[in-house]
């Protein structure tokens, strides 16, 4: 549980940290096309921590193709829990104008577009951990000798 944790917070600290420099320290604006780059700055942190974390639970001992599935669902788990934690936090501070730039935010209600966007963050960061950790442990996991 602690190579969860420890990189599942490390993938939130990446969307932390680009959320902090880019709304607060320069802030962009909702049409730059530096904007683009933050899905696949998360992404990329993800596969990272999540390969990182699969190598450390292979390090422990011996690894099947099933443990190693398990430690990167944990480490997506983790993410998508404390991003989601970050992003009510942030959002109870700073307030809805966070949620502007949403897709749905001009012709829905508040609590609707914000509804959508966590279960959106979570499940999608679940599902491509999935998806990451299955390529992953594919690669990583010990072999069967017949």
């Amino acid at each position: 549980m602690r190579i969860a944790i420890k990189y599942g917070l490390l993938i939130t600290l990446v969307v932390v940290v680009w959320i902090i420099l880019t709304h607060f320290v320069v802030p962009l604006p909702p049409t730059s096309k530096l904007n683009l780059l933050g899905p696949v700055l998360f992404n990329v942190a993800a596969i990272i921590a999540i390969y990182l974390g699969i190598k450390a639970r292979k390090a422990e001992g011996d690894m099947n193709f099933k443990a190693g599935i398990k430690t990167g669902l944990a480490i997506s788990l983790v993410y998508a829990i404390s991003a989601c934690l970050f992003f009510l936090l942030l959002l109870l501070v700073v307030g809805p104008s966070m949620m502007a730039n949403e897709p749905m935010a001009a012709n829905a209600p508040f609590w609707r577009v914000a509804l959508g966007a966590f279960t959106g963050m979570f499940f999608g960061s679940l599902i491509l951990g999935l998806v990451y950790s299955t390529i992953i442990s594919f690669f990583l996991a010990r072999r069967y000798q017949r």
